[in-house]
This record gives structure tokens, sequence and C-alpha cells, in this order.
């Protein structure tokens, strides 16, 4: 298996020499396939959307799933630029938007709150390009060593952060926090009850975290929204670095959370088919409801 991984990540550093727009066009084609022959993922896709959009026909629904696919497969094909390409041409490529220097100019702690768009590592690679605050973030340790190592190195590489275990203690985040570190904050999967309170997404009651507003609230954080997503063909890619929220938290975790959420799906809105649909949302019921999630 270690084998076979080094084979992914040597093919990964061979396509990053690709023009953006070649690779683009290899993603779509792998996106179409794995929306082919990846049927529980697909599955999930077609359910998440059927949950949160039920109004909208079957037929547009499964565009967008199509499309979303699209996304996905550029999003594994051209994790080779964000991990090997110059930070000159990633400069060319990202396009960014808004108060990027918000954090720069911060005294305060900045929590950045970035939801499962496709294109969010673009982000990430953003907050290091494009200013100098250094950057914490979390990410999911991987099974397989060889992409564990690949995954840290690529987010490490411009040696202006660091990045935590999920499965590790708070304490090491919040102590970089502490010593001026920015926070890169994905806020909205289905982790389960612990530290979640079930309110509408779309709706649908969902698990949503508390622990940004907590965080946010105890640490006097200014909390700035970013969005990144994929430009068609090979223009590159947007990241939105939003106007900070005014009054979240408010010290209401129930009420927070519901907000986050509503911000979340005005997004989607925006652009549905990059948000991340093969992810399980509803995956944790309030107790006494059925499963969403048909077994197959």
């Amino acid at each position: 298996m270690n084998l076979f991984a080094r084979a992914v990540l040597a093919l990964v550093w061979l396509l990053h020499w690709l023009p953006l727009g070649v690779q683009a066009a290899l993603g779509r084609g792998l996106g179409a396939l794995f929306y082919r022959f990846a049927g529980q993922r697909r599955r999930i896709a077609l359910r998440n959307l059927e949950l949160c959009f039920p109004d909208r026909p079957a037929a547009e629904r499964e565009r967008i799933a199509r499309e979303h696919f699209g996304w996905l497969g550029r999003s594994l094909i051209e994790r080779g630029l964000l991990w090997y390409a110059s930070p000159e041409r990633l400069k060319r490529l990202i396009h960014v938007e808004g108060e990027v220097h918000l954090a720069d100019e911060s005294e305060r702690p900045v929590m950045w709150l970035v939801p499962h768009f496709m294109a969010l590592d673009v982000a990430g690679a953003a907050t290091q390009l494009f200013q100098k605050r250094w950057v914490a973030s979390i990410y999911q340790r991987q099974s397989i060593p060889a992409f564990d190592a690949a995954m840290r190195a690529g987010r490490l590489r411009f040696k202006q952060g660091e990045v935590f275990s999920r499965h590790e203690s708070v304490l090491p985040l919040i102590r970089a926090i502490k010593r001026g570190a920015a926070f890169f904050n994905l806020p909205d999967m289905d982790f389960g009850r612990r530290e979640a309170v079930f309110v509408p997404f779309f709706g649908v009651p969902a698990a949503t975290l508390m622990a940004p507003a907590k965080m946010a609230a105890s640490l006097k954080m200014i909390v700035q929204p970013v969005v990144a997503e994929f430009l068609p063909g090979g223009a590159g890619y947007r990241v939105r670095f939003l106007p900070p929220f005014t009054d979240w938290p408010a010290g209401d975790p129930e009420a927070d959370a519901r907000r986050m959420n509503e911000w979340i799906e005005s997004e989607i809105l925006r652009n549905p088919s990059q948000y991340l649909w093969v992810h399980k949302r509803f995956k944790t019921r309030p107790k006494g409801e059925p499963k969403l999630y048909p077994k197959r």
C-alpha cells in the first residue's frame, strides 16, 4: 500500500507541471468516473441534495451532483499545484478579493471561518501567500503514512504555519493562537453529538459545532469568513476574504450555531455544486429520529 501511495504522489507531482486548463479537464474526467463508479458517494451526494433542496426537480439535483463530482475530481488532480508549484505561479492563479490583510493589521486573535467548499485548500494557501500572519489549522490525520506526510508537508511548505491533528488535545492550538497565529477553522462537518447542538441546515436539524463560537468568545477573536472557489477551465481560483462578523458570537451557543449555518447556506446558494455534498452532514440525528442515509 505504501508503494501504491508513493506512485500516486509521484503522479500528482508530474501533473502539476501541466497547464491548469489541462489539469481542469483531467479533473472533470476523473469526477465523471467517480460519479459513475463511486456509488456510495454518489448516493450520499444525491441524498444531501434531496434533503437540502426538496423543492427542486430531481433532474436539477442530479445536474448539481454531476457538477459537484467534476469539482471533486479537480480538487484531487490540482492538489499537486498547491503542494509543488512555485509561489509565483500560485499567486498568478489565485485571485484574492476583500480584506485579505485584516489579520495582518489586527492586534486581536483572528479566526478565519472557512466552510467546506471544494477549493478550501486554495484558501489555506492564500492565507500564507497574500498575508504575513502565522497560520494555525487542524487536519484529519490520514491512515496511509505517505499521504499523511504529503498533506502535512503541503500545508507547511510556505513555512508560515503549523497544523494540529483533530485527534489531539486542543491546548497546543490554543497556545499557538495566543502566540499570535490566526486560526484557519473548518466549522461545518458532522463530528457527532459531543460539543454540538442540533440547529437547522437548509431546514434539516444538523449536529453543528459550538466550539467555533465558544473559542471566539473566550479568546475575544475577530471572526472573518473566507470562501474559496474554482473558476472555470484554466482561469484559476477565487478566494474571498469577507468582512468580519460584527455581532457573532453573541453569547448564545444555539443561536450562534444557527446563524453560522444560515451564513453557510447563503454561500452555498451562490455556488451550490462546489459545496462538499459527499459528506454525511446529517449522519448524527436527534434522539428518536430515524437515520437519513439508507444502508446499502
